[in-house]
């Protein structure tokens, strides 16, 4: 592996570290572009190794979350235990989809999620309120089987985009159970680590993962991700969530515009 590839690979890592710790999501949004661009990696590798990326950076981000109060595991804990076994499914789906429609599926994806995220960040009580009424909890056990369920479903999308399952781990605290935006990003920041732990033992079972760039743009994220959640820990909730709506759709776009463009060359 040459200097320039490890370079490459640390400046993907400080940015995908500086997304995770403002967004709470999945460096999958960054990795996977940046890789697939500048490495030339195959998409199911770059998606690969994005959660072996998700595993490492995540925890150290969490800490500094942890560190400010917002963190709540215990009302997440069941949809990242239901996420554990979604993973895998998904990573079994991926492996039959073609590298131009799984990527061609992540641009999209991205986009809807920036586009939630900056609605959100406009009318967040009118949004909360309609998935409350769709999604009613009388009993504790009902919350607790919903979130299993919910969780399951973001394991699926995780194991097949490669996300750690932070960006719809963020939907669902945000507009099911209603979570201050801050509280939302640390949680989902925790929770993904575990997702990401199952979707990384589905690829590596495939050969999908790249160990080394893995291990280089985890550590490398580590830094640029406690800056930006202690950034992010101080900004106003407003304010973020347009600022993680505009970089989410933003990310969408190019990548979509990428995958039409290698489709008809």
């Amino acid at each position: 592996m040459s200097m320039i590839n490890i370079v490459i690979m640390i400046l993907i890592g400080i940015f995908t570290g500086i997304v995770t710790g403002l967004t709470g999501s999945s460096g999958v949004m960054v990795v996977v572009p940046l890789l697939n661009m500048g490495l030339n990696y195959s998409i199911h590798d770059c998606i690969g190794t994005s959660l072996m990326v998700d595993i490492i950076a995540p925890l150290a981000i969490a800490y500094s979350y942890h560190r400010h109060g917002n963190i709540d595991i215990r009302s997440g804990i069941w949809i990242a235990l239901g996420s554990i076994g979604g993973a895998q499914l998904g990573a079994t789906f991926s492996a039959g989809i073609p590298e131009s429609g799984l990527g061609g599926i992540f641009g999209i994806y991205l986009i809807l999620l920036g586009f939630l995220i900056w609605k959100k960040g406009l009318n967040r009580k009118a949004i909360v309120n309609k998935f409350q009424n769709f999604i009613k909890f009388n009993t504790r056990y009902q919350q607790v089987i919903t979130s299993l369920l919910l969780g399951f479903g973001i394991g699926i999308v995780t194991g097949i985009l490669g996300a750690g399952g932070g960006g719809m781990i963020l939907i669902v605290l945000i507009f099911v159970l209603d979570f201050p935006l801050h509280v939302a990003i640390g949680t989902s920041v925790l929770i993904m680590a575990i997702t990401a732990t199952s979707g990384t033992i589905g690829y590596a079972l495939h050969g999908n993962i790249k160990p080394v760039a893995g291990l280089v743009i985890g550590f490398s994220a580590v830094g640029g991700g406690i800056l930006s959640a202690l950034f992010a820990n101080r900004v106003k909730e407003q304010k973020l969530a347009k600022a993680i709506g505009i970089i989410f759709m933003g990310l969408g776009i190019v990548m979509t515009i990428i995958r039409i463009i290698k489709i008809y060359q």
